[in-house]
């Protein structure tokens, strides 16, 4: 039985046309009246498990799920022992830095040092700041961070950008970004050892296809 580990939200719809594709119909989870968080393939031959963005590596880590799909964002925030296969180009934003737009501030390098920066991605913004060699104090909020700036909680955020329409109506701005983030297909390491060849089927396939949508 093969076991996919899907992120409910904003990626699932496009998740569970990337394994269609492949042969593993998981249409089921789509259905509103679904309450189920394994849900068994059309063909029976896989289950899904339904969870949140952030534990996706978490699954396919520890082996509960051979295969799984999540945003780039969370794998370099996590930093699990998975093995990263393919870029499915779907889901894309930026990790950026934002500021008040009325701060002045151009860019990261302009923040003061050891200012406060919240963030839901510390980890990224650790590495981030300390490749710049700039020392800062990083609040971790779970919720708005957008709200960091606007209470003073925080000189900075470090967050994801879609649109940037929210950062916009809450009178912030862009002034740096990490990096771009993309849904990617990931596996467990071991179980890709041992495959008989299926898994490598359904990766193969995956794959073909990413190519012939992009021609």
């Amino acid at each position: 039985m093969i076991i996919v580990a899907l992120a409910k939200g904003a990626l699932l719809k496009d998740s569970v046309a990337s394994f269609a594709k492949a042969g593993l119909d998981f249409s089921g989870v789509l259905d509103p009246k679904n309450r189920l968080l394994m849900v068994p393939s059309v063909c029976g031959r896989a289950k899904a498990l339904l969870v949140r963005n952030g534990d996706v590596p978490v699954y396919v880590a520890y082996g509960q799920a051979h295969l799984g799909v999540v945003g780039f964002d969370v794998l370099q925030e996590k930093q699990m022992e998975v093995s990263p296969l393919l870029d499915l180009g779907f889901g894309g934003c930026r990790m950026s830095v934002a500021v008040k737009s009325s701060s002045g501030y151009k860019s990261a390098v302009d923040l003061p040092p050891h200012c406060r920066v919240a963030s839901k991605f510390t980890s990224c913004a650790r590495r981030f700041f300390s490749d710049l060699d700039l020392p800062v104090e990083l609040v971790h909020l779970t919720g708005s961070v957008e709200l960091g700036p606007l209470t003073g909680i925080a000189e900075a955020i470090v967050d994801l950008v879609a649109t940037g329409r929210t950062l916009e109506e809450n009178g912030l701005v862009e002034i740096d970004q990490l990096f771009y983030s993309t849904a990617r297909l990931i596996a467990n390491p071991l179980s890709l050892r041992l495959d008989d060849g299926t898994l490598q089927d359904i990766i193969e396939t995956i794959k073909s296809q990413l190519h012939t949508s992009r021609k």
